[in-house]
């Protein structure tokens, strides 16, 4: 059963740059399991024990497998797995602007 999954920039140090691989499993958990054994490492990037690690979200067939049955998600040939670190921060202080204030721009400039 081969299963397509692509694989964020992050995540390519891991698979050779490679953007997509196959693997192979009859449930996400067992899909991870199997590319640890090709790609070692990956796993513990995505899933953390039993569970998928809280910024990764990962959909089959894009549909965020959160929604269906977590890393316990049956597999088919054919299917395509998409990983996607969360993307989170920002900056740590965010300063008060005065009323009317334009970013970017600089007073009394046209």
């Amino acid at each position: 059963m081969a299963i397509e999954v692509r694989i964020p920039t992050i995540l390519r140090t891991y698979t050779d740059g490679a953007k997509a691989v196959e693997g192979n499993g009859e449930t996400l958990a067992d899909l991870f399991t199997d590319l640890d054994t090709r790609y070692h490492g990956i796993r513990e990037r995505i899933v953390d024990g039993n569970e998928l690690r809280r910024f990764v979200n990962v959909y089959l067939n894009d549909e965020d497998v959160r929604f269906l049955d977590g890393i316990s998600t049956k597999l088919s040939d054919g299917d395509s797995i998409t990983i996607l670190p969360a993307v989170a921060g920002g900056a740590a202080e965010a300063k008060a602007r005065p009323i009317g204030a334009v970013v970017g721009r600089r007073v009394g400039m046209n």
